[in-house]
């Protein structure tokens, strides 16, 4: 006969069913409000609250404190260069007393900020022409050109040079002495290039871009307000006039007839004019000779040793040091730190 399953759990009883529903009310109130009716899930976005906004302050009081200390040691590193700089420029590293050849180079572009100015090339040039080593002066050229104004003024400067001291100078064409780099070299006493170098370009331009036709079609409206009839001149995005542009030509033309006139005083009966010669064209070393723009074939260490009779080369030319240009980076670094500074600033607000 089969015996009845017994429960395994006894009956509840009617007190432990009362404390299950005193201990379910309390532990509803503690989760819900605490006794001045305000829930502990305010609170504690109330804390959090107050700590991202204390983390945000402190952090940005860091950012600013590393800054101003970032900015102190950088401009001490750029005095510290700077100071190096000045005591430093480049240059021969003393006067040789014994018979060399003075050079100074010439590349890139010729003008206000490039490596090759007025300033740093007149300068390197007079030391050139004082030292009494210096058998010869030698301009190592290569450049497309650059600026008329930087150029008279180094041609100026040479034949003043040539005419107070008495020492010969000689230009040696490596890729290419073009345009204002010509003007440069037409002072010197002898020419000197490779059969492949690029010589010549006899002329003046100004350029740039008109944009009128495609903001007509696009709809665009140039508001332009100036004070002066012609204070908009070579605007791209305002139309040229003829009165304008006849103007621009006229300009273009007195500096080419400047240009002419170098030339032609430089190289005086060697040159053999034709009716291209002046208009702009370039040729090889070897078309330049045969044109009279160029003397002859014949390097750095040839006319050194061949023309000069002083194989001993000694560079003049004035460059940026390591300081120099460690200043200009410095320079840069800051500027990009203080941009980076005031974003970081502004995104902590």
């Amino acid at each position: 006969m089969n015996e009845p399953d017994l429960p395994t759990t006894p009956p509840a009883s009617p007190e432990s069913d009362a404390i299950k529903r005193h201990g379910s009310a309390v532990e509803g109130g503690s989760a819900g409000a605490t006794g001045n009716g305000e829930s502990r899930d305010d609170r504690s976005w109330e804390r959090a609250t107050l700590e991202k906004l204390a983390f945000a302050s402190l952090q940005e009081q860091r950012l600013a404190r590393r800054w101003r200390n970032f900015f102190r040691f950088s401009w001490l590193i750029i005095f510290i260069l700077v100071v190096w700089g000045v005591m430093d420029r480049s240059g021969p590293a003393k006067d040789v007393a014994a018979p060399h050849t003075a050079v100074v180079e010439i590349k890139g572009e010729i003008g206000a900020g490039a490596e090759a100015n007025a300033d740093d090339v007149v300068a390197a040039l007079r030391a050139g022409f004082e030292d009494e080593g210096a058998r010869a002066v030698v301009l190592l050229i290569n450049s497309p050109g650059g600026s008329p104004v930087h150029a008279g003024i180094i041609n100026d400067e040479i034949l003043r040079l040539k005419l107070k001291h008495k020492k010969p100078i000689y230009a040696v064409v490596e890729e290419s002495c073009a345009s204002a780099a010509y003007y440069i070299a037409v002072a010197a006493d002898k020419i000197f290039v490779d059969k492949a170098s690029i010589v010549g370009s006899i002329g003046v331009l100004m350029d740039g871009f008109g944009f009128t036709g495609l903001m007509d079609k696009l709809g665009v409206e140039r508001r332009l307000m100036t004070a002066g009839e012609n204070k908009g001149f070579l605007d791209p995005f305002s139309p040229q006039t003829e009165r304008q542009r006849a103007f621009a030509q006229t300009m273009l033309d007195q500096i080419h007839r400047q240009f002419i006139a170098v030339v032609k005083a430089g190289r005086g009966n060697r040159l053999k004019e034709t009716p291209e010669t002046f208009s702009g064209l370039f040729w090889s070393g070897q078309q330049a000779i045969e044109l009279g723009l160029a003397d002859q074939l014949g390097s750095l260490d040839f006319v050194a040793r061949e023309v000069v009779k002083a194989e001993e080369i000694v560079d003049y030319t004035r460059r940026e040091n390591v300081a120099e240009r460690l200043a200009k980076r410095f320079g840069a670094a800051i500027g990009e730190g203080s941009v980076r500074a005031l974003r970081s600033a502004a995104t902590l607000r």
